[in-house]
């Protein structure tokens, strides 16, 4: 009994840790066979906010309603710096990061960037009262049944995520939890 319970522990210690580790590192990681050379190669030659070499594809084939049932095709992003992020209207991270994104989507929108909510469980009537009261200026998807999407640019464990997803289209960086507006600003500002 002693023995299952230690790994059950070390098991969802495990989990934690990768849960916490951003998208690309993980996949740097796993793609050089556990071997960190102190993130030189990962991180390119932008520095610390670019796009690493190694950067998986994002899934840009989905077209989503938004809160007022209008579709919205990910693949007309293209070209645009976007910042994906999902959330719910209950979440107090999330209304911790949502006026940041309006203030980055009011200040970079008209350099190639786009914000895109994906909520993940509020119903659609829901979302323009959140809207009115946090003064979105960005598409809110209403991803409740969107298993498809959350699996796409997953997993998703908990709320928030945020992903970064480049002009040519790669996942250059994924967030689990809150993370600080400096870092989301200067991540953007290096993509752009």
């Amino acid at each position: 009994m002693k023995k299952s319970y230690w790994l059950l522990l070390a098991f969802g210690v495990g989990l934690i840790v990768l849960s916490f580790t951003p998208l690309p590192d993980l996949v740097g990681l796993i793609g050089s066979g556990g071997a960190r050379d102190g993130g030189a190669a990962a991180q390119g030659s932008g520095g610390s906010g670019a796009c690493p070499a190694n950067a998986p594809e994002a899934r840009l084939d989905f077209t989503m309603k938004d809160m007022n049932g209008a579709d919205v095709k990910f693949a007309d992003h293209k070209g645009k710096v976007v910042l994906l992020n999902f959330w719910a209207t209950w979440c107090p991270p999330c209304k911790m990061e949502i006026p940041w994104f309006v203030e980055f989507q009011e200040q970079y929108g008209g350099k190639g960037f786009q914000v895109l909510g994906v909520s993940v469980d509020d119903p659609p009537e829901k979302l323009p009262p959140f809207a009115r009261e946090y003064g979105t200026n960005y598409p809110l998807l209403v991803g409740a049944d969107r298993e498809d999407v959350q699996e796409a640019f997953g997993p998703i464990f908990g709320i928030p995520v945020t992903v970064i997803i480049g002009r040519d289209g790669r996942v250059c960086k994924r967030h689990l939890g809150p993370v600080g507006k400096e870092q989301f600003e200067s991540e953007i500002k290096a993509l752009l």
